[in-house]
Parts: structure tokens; C-alpha cells; sequence
């Protein structure tokens, strides 16, 4: 799942083509908007909060989430599409460039007086202008009791951190996903060094939590489930860890460096 620096970086790509310009068609391919059409509105930014896009005009905003296996791609208006043509769930169109939204888990267009429908229930956004470590640090702080893992994972503590960084992130502190929020000696400073590293990766494709790009050198745990710690050579661990059954996400921890 495209975690908040992806999203970050495909709001950048988005901005460039579309703020300032006038849009010439709009298609929402989804039944509750398929009949909106703000062509001839002019884009005047596109943000995003965490995973989320909100594509801005004077009137309405295009909110879109990727979910899974959503993207959006921009490219010269005419060019052939690098999707199949079914899967685009949105097409925007100026006078000079196209951004297809492909396999959209959220999209819909609200005006701009409901935009924060969309938003509302999220925490501070991890690479947001108005970051928040200290409302972050409280809301996660705020059940003790529950596994730092999902806590930190919590869109509504703070909006940006996935799976991967998670994994990743706890791995660097030292700290196993099951351990207690409370039993964490210091909350602020994981959540900060997680900001970084979001930060850090925001502008580079190529995603990296251990210095190295290489194929196959970019990460400590995530997906090494057959692999052993790159630290201390312990042979890895992953499990399941949710609130309830139907939300449990996979971690992997080195049970000797993660306590």
C-alpha cells in the first residue's frame, strides 16, 4: 500500500501539472459523481493529509485515497495510457497535461465546504505544514495499554506511517511491535525519528530505511520473513497483530535487537 511519502510525492507531480491551469474535461468514472463536470474551473492547488489527495478548486475538492492498487498518473495530453483503460476511476485534462486516476480506493468531489469531511477524523499530518509532534505524541499516548505498532499505525494518532514504515521504524528504535505504548520510554522521540525518515524518502522513488538502495538491501524486516537480522544474523520473525480479526496487518521483528 503506498504509504504517506508516495502520496506526498504524487500530490507534488500532480501540483506541477494541474495548479494554475484551467481544466478542459473531467470524468469521474464512479455512479455518485459520473454526471460532475468541473471543466472550466482553474485547479488552484493539490495537497495531500497523510494517504489522502485533495485536488483544490475554487469550488469543489477531488478526494482521492489509494488504497492498495490506486495511482495516479500524470502525463503530455495525448500520450497513450500505461493502464488499462477500465481500471482509470478519474481523468483530468488541461491544455497541456492528463492525470488519470487508476484503481482509486476513495474517490469523490465534495465542495469545498465538505472537503473536511474527508479529513476530520485524521491526526496530524506527518509531512503536513502544520505538523503537530505534540498532539501526535498525545494521541498515541493516549492507550497506554494498546501495542505501539498499532498505535502507530492509527491514521487517527497521526496521518502518513504505513505498514512498511512501522515495521521499519520499530525495528530502528529496538522496540517489538506487541510491547505497550506505556511501557515505551520515549514516544516523542520514535515519533520523530518516524518523521524523518518519511521526510528523508519523501523526494526519491526508490524507498530506503537502511542507507542502501540496492535491490534487496533497502530494508531491515519488512518481507524478510525468510531472512535473518542484518545486525546481530537472529533469524527474523512475522506474525498478524490487529485490534480485531479483520483488520490484522503483518509484522516482523528480530526477537534479539526488538524488546
Amino acid at each position: 500500500m503506498p504509504e504517506g511519502d508516495t502520496v506526498w510525492r504524487t500530490a507534488h507531480h500532480l501540483h506541477e501539472a494541474l495548479a494554475g491551469r484551467e481544466l478542459t474535461r473531467t470524468d469521474f468514472r464512479v455512479p455518485a459523481f459520473a454526471t460532475v463536470d468541473l471543466s472550466g474551473q482553474v485547479v488552484d492547488e493539490v495537497v495531500s493529509h497523510g494517504k489522502h489527495l485533495l485536488i483544490r478548486t475554487p469550488t469543489h475538492s477531488i478526494h482521492s485515497h489509494l488504497k492498495m492498487e490506486g495511482a495516479w498518473h500524470v502525463q503530455r495530453l495525448g500520450t497513450d495510457w500505461r493502464r488499462p483503460g477500465h481500471s482509470a476511476r478519474a481523468v483530468l485534462d488541461n491544455d497541456e497535461w492528463q492525470a488519470i486516476g487508476y484503481s482509486l480506493g476513495v474517490l469523490e468531489v465534495l465542495t469545498i465546504d465538505d472537503e473536511h469531511t474527508a479529513t476530520d477524523h485524521l491526526g496530524p499530518d506527518l509531512l503536513g505544514p502544520h505538523w503537530d509532534v505534540d498532539e501526535a505524541v498525545h494521541r498515541v499516548t493516549g492507550e497506554p495499554d494498546r501495542p505501539v505498532f498499532l498505535a502507530l499505525m492509527d491514521q487517527r494518532n497521526l496521518a502518513g506511517f504505513g505498514n512498511e514504515y512501522v515495521n521499519e521504524l520499530l525495528f530502528i528504535m529496538g522496540l517489538a511491535p506487541h510491547r505497550r505504548v506505556g511501557d515505551v520510554s520515549d514516544v516523542r522521540r520514535v515519533i520523530t525519528r518516524g518523521q524523518r525518515m518519511l521526510d528523508v524518502n519523501k523526494s526519491r522513488v526508490e524507498r530506503s530505511f537502511t542507507g542502501s538502495t540496492r535491490a534487496g538491501e533497502e530494508r531491515w524486516v519488512y518481507r524478510r520473513e525468510r531472512g535473518r537480522c542484518r545486525r546481530c544474523g537472529t533469524r527474523l520473525r512475522t506474525d498478524q497483530l490487529g485490534d480485531r480479526p479483520t483488520a490484522e496487518r503483518n509484522i516482523f521483528w528480530c526477537p534479539h535487537c526488538q524488546t
